[in-house]
Parts: structure tokens; sequence; C-alpha cells
């Protein structure tokens, strides 16, 4: 009897706790906002667009799904009131990351990356895009915040013609950064070739690093840098302030960090939210800066290849073309069964970046060039959920 009574206890017990976690689960995934409408989600269907009959709204929708610098999504798109054919791409000072982007240079690319996307779907849909950059001359590097709101990125120019299957397009749908680990393979000679084929159709080149020198040489390069900006209180705030918590959070910014940039989804990324709200500290100060670390050792010690944009000249322009590039070539790398991510970090420009900045631009780009973009390249091993988006509307004002 005492036996049986003791393992009642002891199942009443083992009741109790599964009910504890039951409950405590449901808590998390309740502070996590599991039970919302992810809106932030909404552009990444392919009809969303088609919801605007205007193409340069449409065209617009495609674009803000390319990869920006944090995910700040910098674009600002001025409808021409007198052409119904022409709109402008504006850099949106208010997006700035100065502490990690001084020079707004990583803002420039990411003007780049939404051009390109917005060409892939004007083939798409049958526009051809004639895109004129800086039509109204360069910023005034003396007053840049105040240039970027006067003075546009690009002037697009639409023309009705014949619709074209393209499976850079349907890419586009697809995450544009994958930070997990990626298989051993090499790529293969088909894959490399047509990565950097790409650089004929820029004036930047590509350049792609398979051997056992450079790939060391790099990933060193990168976990030093890494760790360098880990250190940084003021660049690695800046990035604190941007991280989205929660599905509310997520709803209410759209832009900037979440959990699913960690590979994170499904149910155990409400419960992740969940403890994240409820102790921010997890996420920010020391416990940020080695996680920081340690996603970027786990990246550098699994990549087959690293690839780098180098341009001649380091001008607006060719810092915005560096981007349109980067975009084909996340486009195009989706074609091959490929995946990229940027590694910046050895690449800004603020002060406690400077030594290892000038070591590697000397190594890789000694003749006066810049290196725009470093990033990883290779075949996943598992998938990587999308990003947020912000709304169409909100990046649109007419001119």
């Amino acid at each position: 009897m005492k036996r049986k009574s003791k393992i009642k206890v002891a199942a009443f017990a083992l009741g109790g706790i599964a009910s504890l976690c039951i409950v405590l689960l449901a808590a998390l995934f309740m502070i996590s906002g599991g039970f919302m409408k992810q809106t932030y989600m909404e552009p990444w269907s392919k009809d969303y667009a088609a919801t605007y009959s205007d193409p340069r709204v449409r065209l617009a929708s495609s674009g803000l799904l390319a990869a920006s610098n944090h995910n700040m999504q910098p674009w600002k798109i001025k409808l021409d009131k007198s052409d119904s054919m022409t709109f402008y791409l504006y850099a949106d000072s208010s997006r700035m990351t100065k502490e990690v982007d001084p020079y707004a240079r990583q803002m420039m690319i990411s003007q780049g990356t939404f051009l390109e996307y917005v060409a892939v779907a004007g083939e798409k849909e049958g526009w051809h895009t004639e895109i004129s950059l800086f039509p109204n001359g360069t910023y005034d590097e003396s007053h840049l915040a105040e240039s970027m709101d006067t003075k546009p990125v690009a002037k697009i120019t639409i023309a009705k013609t014949q619709p074209q299957s393209s499976l850079l397009y349907n890419a586009t749908f697809l995450p544009d950064t994958n930070r997990e680990a990626y298989k051993a393979d090499k790529l293969s000679s088909a894959q490399a070739t047509t990565l950097e084929s790409l650089s004929n159709e820029s004036g930047a080149s590509i350049k792609l690093f398979q051997d056992e020198e450079n790939m060391n040489k790099i990933s060193e390069y990168s976990l030093k840098s890494a760790t360098i900006e880990a250190g940084v209180t003021r660049v690695m705030d800046e990035s604190n302030v941007i991280f989205r918590a929660n599905e509310y959070q997520k709803n209410k910014y759209r832009y900037g960090y979440s959990v699913e940039g960690q590979g994170t989804s499904g149910f155990i990324k409400n419960i992740l939210q969940g403890i994240v709200t409820l102790f921010p500290s997890m996420n920010t100060g020391k416990a940020a800066s080695q996680n920081f670390i340690n996603y970027t050792r786990t990246s550098v010690n699994n990549t087959p290849a690293y690839a780098m944009i180098v341009s001649t000249d380091n001008s607006r322009a060719e810092q915005v073309k560096s981007g349109m590039l980067y975009s084909k070539l996340v486009l195009t790398g989706h074609t091959l069964g490929l995946v990229m991510q940027p590694l910046s970090q050895i690449l800004e420009e603020y002060p406690e970046m400077q030594v290892p900045y000038t070591e590697f631009k000397q190594a890789y780009a000694p003749n006066g060039g810049t290196v725009q973009m470093l990033f990883r390249v290779g075949e996943p091993t598992k998938s990587t959920p999308l990003s947020m988006r912000r709304d169409v509307k909100s990046l649109i004002t007419e001119n």
C-alpha cells in the first residue's frame, strides 16, 4: 500500500510540474504576441504588390524586399505627379546608422539593393526601367543629411514592354541573408564562374576566395573585427535599440533586428521572444556582445567560400552600383542553390576599426580601390526565416 501511495504522489507531482510548464509556455507565448497577425510579413506575399494600381508602387513593393544595412530599409519614394511613368528614390536620412556607418557608405549600398529589385520586378511585370543615378547632382558631403532629403539617389522612368519570365524575380521572395552554418562543399566551377561573370555588368568587380590561405586570413579578420565591434558600447547600443523583442514591436516598427535573424522560427521563436521580453538584459550589454562574437565564430567556421565586391573608386554612384550588383549576386545565388551573408564589420569606418580596416583594404584593394562588400557564400544546411518589412505606403510621398 505504501508503495502505491508513493507512486500516486510521484505521479501527482509530475502532473503538477507538467501543468506548470504548460502554463508557463502559454504565458511566454502570449507575452511574445504569438496570437497576433504578423502584418510585418505581408509584403512578402506575391499578392501584396498586386493590390496597387500604380505600377510605380508595385515596383517599389518589390524593392523593399531587398537587403539593407541593419534592416533599416532607408528608402523614400516620391511619385512624380506630372509624369505617371516616373518616380524617385531618396535615401531616408532619419534612418542613418551614424555610429556603425559614419560616412553612410552602407546606406548608399542599400539604395542599390533596392534599385536592382525594382529592375528585376519591372522585367517580370513588363516594364523597362531606366535608372538614372543622382539626376540632380551628388550630395553636399558637408551637409549630408540635408542633401539626402533634397537630392534623389535615382530617377526611375518606366516604359511598357513585354513581360519576361524570370528566375531572379521568384528569388526576390526568398530571404536575402542566411546566417546559419553552410555546407563544407566548395562552390563548383560552374557556380563560381556564374557569380564572377556578373562583374562584367557593373563597374565593380567580384572576387571569390576558396583557397585555404585567403579563407583563413579573411576568417581571422572577420572574427577580429567582430570582437572589436562587440567591445564598442555606442556601436552595440545602436544595434540593440533596433532589436524587436516580440510581435507587438515587430508590427509597430517593421524594421530592425529580431530573433529570426538568429535562425529561430516556429513555436520556439515565440518562447524565446517571451523570455527576452521579460528579461531584456539577455540581449544587451555583455550578453549581446558575447552572442555576437559567438555567432560570428560559428559563421566563419562553417563557410566554404568568401566573396567581395571591389570598386575602383568610392564615389556615391559606385557605392549604389555595388548595392545593385550585390542584389544581383544574391538573386543569382538563389538560382544556383547558394545563400549569402554580409560580414560588414571589417569594412566599417569608425575610429576603433581603423587599423584592421586599413590592413584589410591594403590586402584586398591595394591600388586605391574600395572593398564595398564582404560576404560568405555557400550551400545552406538549413533554411532561414524571412525578416520584417515596412508597408510600402510608409515609403511613398508625392512630388
